[in-house]
């Protein structure tokens, strides 16, 4: 599977926000793991490292990775691919 480029990797991780937060259920635990309200959402939006938190969040789950890979279209892992794209290897990437 190919890399995506920082730009997609960007894009990619914006729709999952915007896929966040177009449900409370889904948002709210995002924005409790996080400690931001949403009034400070799109502020933090620019932040270095938000998106690929956005992209660990997903990941997280299963059932939010699959819901979200089935919604967006896309294999599943592709968020993991972006995650990299934005923030570089993982440690367990160097083993």
């Amino acid at each position: 599977m190919r890399r995506p480029t920082s730009d997609e990797a960007e894009a990619l991780a914006l729709g999952a926000l915007a896929f966040l937060a177009a449900e409370p259920e889904r948002i709210e635990p995002f924005l409790s793991a996080t400690g931001l309200q949403p009034a400070t959402l799109r502020q933090a939006a620019g932040e270095p490292g938000f998106l690929a938190a956005v992209l660990d969040h997903i990941a997280g789950s299963d059932s939010l990775l699959l819901e979200f890979a089935g919604n967006a279209g896309l294999n599943p892992e592709m968020v993991a691919e972006a995650r990299r794209a934005l923030a570089g290897p993982e440690p367990d990437d160097f083993r």
